[in-house]
C-alpha cells in the first residue's frame, strides 16, 4: 500500500514577490527615495541569505536579483511622475489645452440627487497618457462616458496635484466635451459593440437584475440600482461586481470542461482562447489583465489540480505584474486579488481534506471552505477600507455561489449572441434571470439581518487590528487546549451581543404614531394607522436604500398613500424601493410638475407597479382608522418655473391628526409658501416638521403660529447647504419647542403623550443595514414651569434609558407645583444675581423681555431673550 504524503509548497519565490510588492508600495505612497531603500534593503537581505545559507540558494538569489531591479525600475516611474513638466503646472493649477490618448474606459461617479439636480452620474473617471505622463482626468459624463481606450482626444481643462498612491503626473479638471476624438482600434470598438448588446438584452429583466447582470459577467456597473450595491457591500458580496479571477476561471473552466473529450490539448487551446477574448470584451485595462494572470492562476489550483505549482505561479504573476506596471502595487483591488488566490491555494485545501477526513462529501467539502478561507484572508482589507466588517459574508457567498457561474456563463453567451441576433439573446438572458433573481433576493436578505456588519477603524490600523484578530483565532482553533476556549468566547460573545443589539433596541417602539427616518439629506416620514403594519409615507428621501430600511424595520408593508410634497430629488429618489415588494394604493402629488424629469420618473415608477397617481387639493381629507390627513396647501394656482424656490412653495403642506396630536408636514415650503399658509385660521401643531430641512427661509411668525412642542429636523450630516440654520433653531427652542436632527439623532419616532424615542445608528453604508446603535441621554424642553429665577416656559427632564438599550426614550416635562404659582402682580421680572462682584460694579439679569426702565440700573443691552444690565 501506497502512503499518500500531502502536497507541500513551493515557497522559494515568495520572498521576491513580496521584496518587489513592498518596493512598488513605498514609492507611490511615499517617494522615490523611500522605493530604492526598500529595493536595496531587500537586495542585502537576499545577499546575506545567500552567504549564511539561510534560505535555499534559489531563493535568496531571487530576492538578490528583484530588490535591486525593483529599487531602479519603480523609483525611475516614480521619480519621473513627481519631475514631470505637467506635475510642476499642477502644482500651480495651470490652464492647459493637451493631445490624450485614454487608456482606460469612463468609470461614472455617483452624485446624490438634491432640490432639482437629479441623481446619477454627473462626471466619470478616466485615465490617459500625454507627452509621457500619465493623467487622471475628472470631466462631464455628458459625450465623455460614451469615450473608448485607445481614442485620442483634445482636452481644455485646469491641472490640479494628483491624490497620491499611483504614477498619475496630475489630475485634469476638464472643461467642456472632448474635442475631435479619434477613432477607436477595430477591436474596442467591437468589444464595446458586445457590452452593449449585453446590456440591451438584459432590458428584458427588471431594473435590478438589468443592472446587476452586466456587472456579474464584464464589470459594468452604469446601469446598477444604487440600492443593490449598498446591500452587497453589507452582505460581502461587493466582489461579484467587480472583474476578478473568479470570472475568468469560470468562463475558461467551462470551456475546458466541456471540450475536454476532445483530448487535453484542444481544451487548453480552447480554454486560453477564451481568456483572450473575455479580456478583450471586459477590456484590457489594467484591473482586467490583473484579474487575467490571477484567473490563470485559480484555473492551476483549482481546475488542473497542480497544487504544488500554484504559488510559485502565483508570486511570477505578482512579479511580472508589478514590474510591468508599479501602479498595480498600490491598488485595493490587486491587493484583495493576491490575498484571496493566496488563501485558495494554500488554506483551501487544507480545510477541504480536514473535511473530506471527517466525512464530508467532496464537492460539499469544496464549497464551504473555498468562501470562507477567502472570505477570512481579505476581512482585514475590506475592513480598513470600509470602515465596517460584514459578519454574514461567509453565509452570504455560501448561498450566493451555486449561481454565480451559471449566470455569469449565460450572460458571456448572450454577449456573444447579441450581436448575431438579438432575440436570441434576450432568450439567453431570460434563461439567467432566476440566477440573478437569486442573488439579489440573497443580498437584501442578508443586508437585512440586524447586526449583519459592524463598524471597524478604517485605514491600516483597522486592518492590521482585524488580521492579527483573524490569525489568533484560527491558530487558538488549532490547538485542542484552546479551541473549546475560543468557541466559548464566540458562543457568549453572541449570546450576549445579539440580545443587545438585536432584541434589547425593540424598535420601532410600542404606540409609536410618527417617525422621521434618517435618510440624510432629504425627508421622509411616516404616520401610523392603527393597523401595525399600514402606514402612510410622506417623501421618500434621496436614496432608495434608506427609506426601504426604515420602512423594514418600522414592519410596513401596507402603504395605502404615499405623498411626494413635491419633485425634487431629495424627496422623490426612494420612490422605487417603497413600491418595491409593498402594497402602495396611490401616489399624490403636488400641483406643480417640476422638474420635467423628475415627473416622468413618478410616472414610469408608478404605471410599472400599477399604482394610480393623485393630486389632492387643498381641504381634501384622506382617513384611516387611526390616522386623519387633511391637505392644507397650496391654495394658489400653480405657475410656469421651474426655479427651486417656486417648487419649494408649491410643496403639498398637510396636517395630520394622529394620537400623538397634530402634525403638520411642510414639505420644503419657504418665505411666499409660509406666508401664504398664515391665513388660515388655525395652524397649530404639536408636532412640527420644519420646513426645508431648517433652512434661513423661515418666518418666524409662521414658527409661532405652529407653537409645536416638537420640531423635527430631517437633515444630512456635513451637508453643504448650512442646514439646518442656528437662527431657526433658535426660534423654535425660544418658542418652548423640542428640536430634534436626524443627522444627530437618527431616527425619530413620536409617542402619544410627549413620549420621543430616537434610534442613533453608526455605520458607513448608505443603505445602512445592519448598523449598530449607540445609547446616549439628552435633555428636553417642556413648557410651563418656573426655575428658582423665574424663567418660564422651559424646564429639563430625562427619560429613562436602560444600559442595555441602544434606544433612547424622552418624556416631555409636567407642569410641577411651581408652575401652577402665580405671581400676584402677574410675569413680573425676576432678578438672579450671580457670585458677587466688587461693590462699585454688578451685573444683573432679568429673565424675560421686560423694560430695563424697570431696573435701577443704567443702559440695558439685550441680547436675545435675555437683558442684561450693567450696575
Amino acid at each position: 500500500m501506497v502512503r499518500r504524503h500531502p502536497v507541500t509548497q513551493d515557497y522559494r519565490l515568495v520572498p521576491a514577490a513580496a521584496a518587489v510588492w513592498a518596493t512598488a508600495a513605498a514609492g507611490l505612497f511615499l517617494s522615490w527615495q523611500a522605493a530604492v531603500l526598500t529595493g536595496l534593503a531587500a537586495g542585502a537581505v537576499g545577499l546575506a541569505a545567500w552567504r549564511r545559507a539561510w534560505w535555499t540558494k534559489t531563493c535568496a538569489i531571487a530576492l538578490l536579483i528583484s530588490g535591486p531591479v525593483a529599487a531602479a525600475w519603480v523609483g525611475g516611474h516614480v521619480l519621473r511622475a513627481e519631475t514631470h513638466p505637467l506635475r510642476l503646472a499642477a502644482n500651480e493649477g495651470r490652464s492647459t489645452t493637451l493631445i490624450v490618448e485614454l487608456t482606460t474606459r469612463p468609470r461614472g461617479i455617483r452624485a446624490a440627487g438634491f432640490g432639482g439636480h437629479q441623481a446619477g452620474v454627473d462626471h466619470v473617471v478616466l485615465t490617459a497618457t500625454a507627452n509621457g505622463a500619465q493623467l487622471v482626468l475628472l470631466a462631464p459624463a455628458d459625450r465623455w462616458r460614451d469615450l473608448l481606450p485607445g481614442q485620442q482626444v483634445t482636452v481644455k481643462g485646469s491641472l490640479a496635484p494628483p491624490r497620491g498612491g499611483d504614477l498619475a503626473s496630475a489630475l485634469l479638471r476638464v472643461r467642456g466635451p472632448p474635442i475631435d476624438p479619434q477613432p477607436a482600434p477595430a477591436w474596442q470598438r467591437w468589444a464595446d459593440g458586445l457590452r452593449d448588446g449585453l446590456r440591451e438584452a438584459s432590458g428584458v429583466l427588471d431594473a435590478e437584475e438589468a443592472g446587476l447582470l452586466p456587472a456579474l459577467v464584464v464589470g459594468d456597473t452604469d446601469r446598477m440600482v444604487p440600492r443593490i450595491v449598498d446591500e452587497f457591500r453589507t452582505a460581502g458580496l461587493a466582489h461579484l461586481l467587480a472583474v476578478s479571477g473568479a470570472n475568468l476561471a469560470i468562463v475558461c473552466g467551462a470551456v475546458y470542461l466541456l471540450l475536454r473529450r476532445l483530448g487535453p490539448r484542444m481544451a487548453a487551446v480552447a480554454a486560453m482562447v477564451a481568456l483572450v477574448g473575455f479580456v478583450v470584451l471586459a477590456g484590457p485595462e489594467p484591473s482586467v489583465l490583473r484579474a487575467a494572470v490571477m484567473g490563470v492562476v485559480a484555473l492551476l489550483a483549482l481546475v488542473l489540480g497542480r497544487e504544488r505549482s500554484a504559488l510559485p505561479s502565483l508570486a511570477t504573476a505578482v512579479v511580472v505584474l508589478v514590474l510591468v506596471d508599479p501602479a498595480l502595487g498600490g491598488e485595493p483591488g490587486f491587493a484583495l486579488s493576491v490575498v484571496a488566490t493566496a488563501a485558495l491555494v494554500l488554506v483551501a485545501p487544507k480545510w477541504a481534506r480536514a473535511l473530506k477526513a471527517r466525512g464530508v462529501p467532496g464537492g460539499l467539502a469544496e464549497a464551504i471552505v473555498v468562501p470562507t478561507a477567502a472570505s477570512l484572508a481579505t476581512a482585514p482589507l475590506v475592513a480598513g477600507l470600509s470602515g465596517e466588517v460584514s459578519l454574514v459574508a461567509v453565509v452570504a457567498n455560501l448561498v450566493a455561489g451555486p449561481v454565480v457561474a451559471p449566470a455569469t456563463v449565460l450572460g458571456v453567451l448572450a454577449a456573444v449572441v447579441a450581436p448575431l441576433y438579438p432575440p436570441a439573446a434576450e432568450v439567453v438572458v431570460h434563461v439567467a434571470g432566476p440566477a440573478v433573481t437569486w442573488l439579489v433576493l440573497v443580498g437584501r436578505q442578508a443586508a437585512g439581518v440586524p447586526g449583519a456588519s459592524v463598524a471597524w477603524p478604517e485605514g491600516w490600523v483597522g486592518a492590521f487590528a482585524l488580521a492579527v484578530a483573524v490569525v489568533v483565532a484560527v491558530l487558538l482553533l488549532r490547538f485542542k487546549k484552546t479551541r473549546a476556549l475560543v468557541v466559548a468566547v464566540l458562543v457568549g460573545g453572541f449570546v450576549v451581543l445579539v440580545p443587545l443589539q438585536v432584541v434589547a433596541p425593540a424598535w420601532p417602539p410600542a404606540g409609536w404614531k410618527v417617525v422621521s427616518c434618517d435618510v440624510g439629506q432629504g425627508d421622509a416620514l411616516v404616520l401610523a394607522t392603527d393597523d401595525s403594519d399600514r402606514a402612510v409615507v410622506v417623501d421618500t428621501g434621496p436614496d432608495p436604500g434608506a427609506v426601504d430600511r426604515c420602512l423594514k424595520t418600522l414592519g410596513i408593508k401596507r402603504i395605502p398613500l404615499v405623498v411626494l410634497t413635491h419633485l425634487h430629488a431629495d424627496h422623490v429618489g426612494g420612490l422605487p424601493a417603497v413600491l418595491t415588494g409593498r402594497a402602495v394604493g396611490a401616489v399624490a402629488v403636488g400641483p406643480l410638475k417640476e422638474p420635467a424629469w423628475a415627473w416622468r420618473e413618478v410616472g414610469v415608477q408608478a404605471r410599472a407597479r400599477g399604482v394610480r397617481v393623485l393630486e389632492p387639493k387643498a381641504g381634501e381629507r384622506f382617513a384611516w382608522p387611526g390616522l386623519e390627513v387633511e391637505v392644507m396647501g397650496p391654495r394658489r394656482p400653480p405657475v410656469a418655473a421651474d426655479t427651486n424656490t417656486t417648487v419649494n412653495d408649491y410643496s403639498l403642506v398637510l396636517r395630520a391628526h394622529t394620537a400623538a396630536g397634530r402634525v403638520l408636514l411642510t414639505g420644503d415650503v419657504e418665505l411666499a409658501g409660509q406666508a401664504a399658509l398664515l391665513g388660515e385660521r388655525d395652524l397649530r401643531a404639536e408636532v412640527l416638521k420644519v420646513p426645508h430641512h431648517g433652512s434661513r427661509y423661515s418666518l418666524p411668525a409662521f414658527l409661532k403660529a405652529v407653537r409645536p412642542r416638537v420640531a423635527l429636523v430631517s437633515v444630512g450630516t456635513g451637508n453643504r447647504y448650512g442646514h439646518p440654520s442656528p437662527h431657526v433653531i433658535d426660534e423654535l427652542r425660544a418658542g418652548g419647542a423640542v428640536v430634534l436632527r436626524t443627522d444627530k439623532d437618527g431616527d425619530l419616532a413620536v409617542l402619544p403623550g410627549n413620549r420621543i424615542v430616537r434610534r442613533r445608528r453608526e455605520c458607513k453604508t448608505t443603505s445602512g443595514s445592519g448598523c449598530t446603535t449607540r445609547a446616549t441621554r439628552f435633555p428636553v424642553v417642556g413648557r410651563g414651569s418656573r426655575g428658582r429665577c423665574g424663567r418660564w416656559g422651559t424646564r429639563r427632564a430625562r427619560g429613562p434609558t436602560t444600559n442595555s438599550n441602544p434606544i433612547s426614550v424622552t418624556t416631555s416635562a409636567k407642569r410641577s407645583a411651581m408652575a401652577r404659582a402665580r405671581s400676584p402682580t402677574g410675569r413680573q421680572p425676576r432678578t438672579c444675581c450671580r457670585r458677587p462682584r466688587p461693590p462699585h460694579r454688578r451685573r444683573l439679569t432679568t429673565w424675560w423681555r421686560s423694560p430695563c426702565s424697570t431696573m435701577a440700573c443704567g443702559s440695558p443691552r439685550t441680547c436675545g431673550r435675555t437683558t442684561t444690565t450693567t450696575c
